[in-house]
């Protein structure tokens, strides 16, 4: 028969089948069974095993508690969750009572050292229905934030997918069972690729039961105020993220500011390459965030800032008034650099009040979660007096309460945990005082007692000791045993001394080891009731936190504007997208040897279309990626690199740049050309912005052109679409399209030829060009010589077979001759064999011989 404490286990185990179960053990968390397979493998512990009945033995894995933090978060990133049982019952007295508190899963992280700060951990809950419609709530714990939508309309699945990538949440979580919704099917193959999902019970997405969690969680009548009432889609998918969060955080479970409705039709539309290809928030090679828009932009002081930046940039706004506001107040932080630097420097004390907030509330702050908060409270009121010099103050609520408090309770420089005491402030409680006294009294009774007793008893040897057996005590030694006083009761014999106890020191030691336990228990009682004070003043600290935040980006916005000379765009609902000498944020910034050559840009409804050609590194993909970034610039409500920008706000940007085999669902690069090709001409609308950068080079020539030449009529003559766009290309044939379509004009990169030497100067100029200068840019890759000359040939041969309207082919007679020794004809050398030196004078010679250092080095 098993143990009582195995049964237990197995019991609490029952109720979390999907998780990893962490179960308290004294100072381990121990995990059997499969779970401590599990933990074996993925945190590298040794594998043990444990008896249970006679005869049998089962694994087990542990890890300290003290350093738990660790293992749970490589068990989080392997895609497991963690449900953590301690210990609620007094330990010593039987079985001890043991509970699961929380659920840990990828998007209910709430450890500041599992969390990045300045990057929302947003968890989602998904709901289809009928495979054309959806409800889609998303929350962030450590701040919040919570929000939901509805989204319908035909390719729901690509709807919500757009969605997800401007969330990329940390976890999803939808209704068990696929069913036959394929748009729910689709969406879940897509999105196990990319995030954590959690199948949840079915029922608790039901409308009913979901409006119910709701209205109890805000203890409302009515979801009318939160603007979801007549949406069953939100409320369910809303409500079933309450109840994920209840289930998995239990009593922890912290304040979400009131749920906010919200339409994706307020925003401008980017799927995932967009995001992707523009570099948004991560770079194409390897996702980091250095050489990402956001990085040139955040400039931000504080974690919220950086978090709020974050959400903007991959959020753009589609109302000109409210981009207004926003560019108003970045204008004004921009026209006082004084004002600026003053409240930059000030928001460094801030910190991240959001986050130390949501951790009062749920009931996992540390003492110096708020030594942080009450720094960043203090810092508030000059924070205020520079905003209001700007009439920028609106919403810094300096809670001068919550400072108050905490500057009354807590310690100028506590511990990091109540295990020793500390935390709370001398003066703050009168009970806390008078045992701390008391303690510190007999401290020095005992303190004393050594000198004392020596003098009153003559031994100069007595000591006075303490051991966690007999507490304290004093020790005489053998030979002055019969100095010993009355008073003085034997209570342990050794080799060479006696130990004794009075009744006075038993006393003041029973005063020292109370008090201890006293002062650890009141302290305890006193910090959790100072951090339930804090979480009742949420509401109001995290609306501050708010306004703190927009504060924060604003000021950065100007920062970086005023550094890098951006100029404030003119908004507006037409057409027209006319930017002047505009600029690439982030190449600019990142090449700094070289000026870089800045462009103008003008599309509008008479001219829609630019075919752009000219040659590889010329600068073709800079432009279209700059003209692209400085129009979501302005759509988040930030200044541009440009000396002016006008911007008809764009609904939505697409972009087909480049591509990459995505060979784990079996398409070719062509494949997701084609298929990225045909979502912007099903998609896109008059209002949208097209970036096209070499379309049709992933089959044959032939092919790749003619699909390029139907894309370019279709979206200049489809009544739906006439939409923006910049279309890169090396098919020159193109360029005649400018005849028959009245909307497209073309525009070329400019090169210079000096020889056969060619310098790219990156301007883009009216008309088309008439050639790539492949072969240059080959050169300056470092390919073999002969690889060149031979291209060279090749290409020559092709161009007078197409100038004399004859079919090409190729002279196959004499391939590349390989040497092992011999890397072909060397034109350094022929043309110094070549040169007549009796002729040339010293300064020809001299002149002669610095060119060929210049042609050897370059290719070397």
């Amino acid at each position: 028969m098993s143990t009582p404490m195995r049964r237990q286990y197995l019991l609490l185990k029952k109720q979390y089948p999907d998780a990893i179960l962490f179960f308290r053990l004294g100072d381990f968390y121990e995990t059997f069974d499969e779970d401590a397979r599990t933990v074996a493998e993925v945190c590298d512990v040794v594998l043990t095993s444990r008896p249970v009945t006679a005869g049998e033995r089962v694994p087990l894995a542990g890890v300290p508690w003290h350093s738990a933090e660790t293992y749970i978060a490589r068990l989080i990133h392997a895609g497991y969750k963690v449900a953590i049982c301690e210990q609620i019952g007094e330990v010593g007295k039987g079985l001890v009572d043991r509970e699961v508190i929380r659920v840990v899963t990828p998007g209910t992280l709430v450890e500041p050292n599992l969390l990045e700060e300045r990057r929302n951990n947003y968890l989602v809950a998904l709901v289809f229905e009928g495979g054309r419609r959806a409800g889609l709530a998303y929350a962030d714990v450590t701040t919040g934030e919570f929000a939901v939508t509805e989204i319908g309309g035909e390719e729901i699945a690509r709807r919500v997918s757009e969605e997800l990538a401007r969330l990329d949440p940390a976890e999803i979580v939808m209704p068990e069972g696929s069913g036959h919704d394929k748009a729910r099917n689709d969406t879940v193959d897509a999105a196990r690729s990319a995030y954590a999902v959690s199948a949840y019970a079915a029922w608790r997405f039901e409308t009913e039961t979901a409006r119910q969690a709701l209205l109890d969680y805000y203890g409302a009548a009515s979801l009318a105020a939160f603007g979801c009432e007549g949406m069953p889609l939100a409320i369910s998918a809303a409500g079933a993220l309450i109840q994920y969060l209840r289930d998995t955080q239990k009593a922890a479970l912290g304040h979400l500011i009131p749920l906010h409705t919200y339409s994706t039709e307020q925003f401008m539309v980017l799927d995932a390459a967009t995001r992707r290809n523009l570099e948004l928030v991560g770079t194409l090679r390897d996702g980091q965030h250095k050489g990402s828009l956001l990085w040139v932009l955040d400039r931000t002081r504080t974690a919220m800032g950086g978090r709020l930046l974050r959400r903007r940039v991959s959020q753009p706004l589609l109302d000109v008034a409210a981009l207004e506001r926003r560019l108003d107040a970045v204008e004004a932080w921009a026209g006082d650099a004084m004002a600026r630097a003053e409240l930059r420097q000030a928001l460094r004390e801030v910190g991240d009040i959001e986050r130390w907030t949501n951790r009062c509330t749920q009931k996992t702050a540390a003492p110096r979660d708020l030594v942080g908060l009450r720094q960043g409270l203090q810092a508030l009121p000059l924070v205020g007096r520079i905003a209001a010099r700007l009439g920028q103050e609106e919403g810094l609520d300096p809670c001068g309460e919550v400072r108050g408090l905490l500057e009354a309770a807590i310690a100028d420089d506590p511990p990091a945990t109540l295990q020793n005491g500390g935390v709370i402030r001398p003066g703050h409680s009168a009970e806390l005082d008078g045992i701390t006294l008391a303690a510190k009294d007999a401290r020095a009774y005992i303190a004393g007692l050594e000198s004392r007793e020596r003098e009153r008893t003559g031994i100069r040897s007595l000591k006075v000791g303490y051991n966690q057996v007999f507490g304290y005590y004093l020790e005489v030694s053998k030979p002055n045993v019969p100095l010993a006083p009355d008073d003085y009761i034997r209570k342990q014999t050794l080799a060479n001394a006696e130990r004794y106890i009075t009744p006075e020191l038993k006393e003041y030691e029973s005063l020292i080891l109370n008090a201890q336990e006293r002062l650890l228990d009141l302290e305890t009682q006193l910090f959790r009731g100072v951090v339930e004070q804090v979480a009742a003043m949420a509401p109001r600290l995290l609306g501050m936190a708010s306004a703190v935040a927009a504060l924060d980006v604003h000021a950065a916005l100007a920062d970086i504007a005023v550094d890098r000379r951006y100029v404030r765009p003119e908004l507006s609902e037409d057409l027209v997208l006319a930017i002047k000498r505009g600029r690439h944020p982030v190449v600019e910034l990142t090449q700094a040897v070289v000026p870089f050559t800045p462009n103008d840009a003008h599309l509008d409804a008479e001219h829609c279309i630019v075919i752009l050609t000219g040659p590889n590194m010329g600068g073709k993909s800079t432009f279209l990626r700059q003209t692209a970034l400085i129009t979501l610039m302005a759509q988040i409500g930030s200044f541009v690199p440009a000396e002016s920008a006008h911007i008809g706000l764009v609904d939505r940007i697409f972009t087909r740049i480049g591509a990459q085999d995505e060979l784990h669902s079996g398409q070719s690069t062509f494949m997701v050309e084609m298929v990225e090709t045909a979502n912007i001409l099903n998609h896109a609308s008059r209002r949208s912005l097209i970036i096209l950068d070499e379309l049709g080079r992933g089959t044959s020539t032939y092919d790749g052109m003619a699909i390029a030449w139907a894309v370019v009529e279709y979206v200049h003559t489809h009544p739906r679409l006439q939409a923006r766009t910049l279309f890169a290309t090396h098919y020159h044939e193109l360029t005649a399209l400018s005849e028959r379509l009245p909307r497209l004009a073309n525009y070329h990169v400019a090169v210079a030829e000096q020889g056969d030497e060619v310098v790219f100067l990156h301007e883009i100029r009216p008309g088309g060009a008439d050639r790539s200068y492949g072969i240059h840019v080959a050169q300056l890759a470092g390919l073999p010589r002969q690889v060149l000359g031979r291209a060279t040939e090749i290409m020559q041969q092709l161009e007078q077979q197409a100038a004399a309207g004859q079919a090409l082919s190729l002279d196959l007679k004499d391939p590349i001759q390989l040497d092992l020794f011999n890397e072909g004809p060397d034109p350094i050398r022929r043309e110094v064999e070549q040169v007549d030196v009796n002729t040339m004078t010293p300064l020809e010679a001299l002149n002669f011989l610095y060119a060929l250092q210049t042609k050897a080095r370059r290719s070397g």
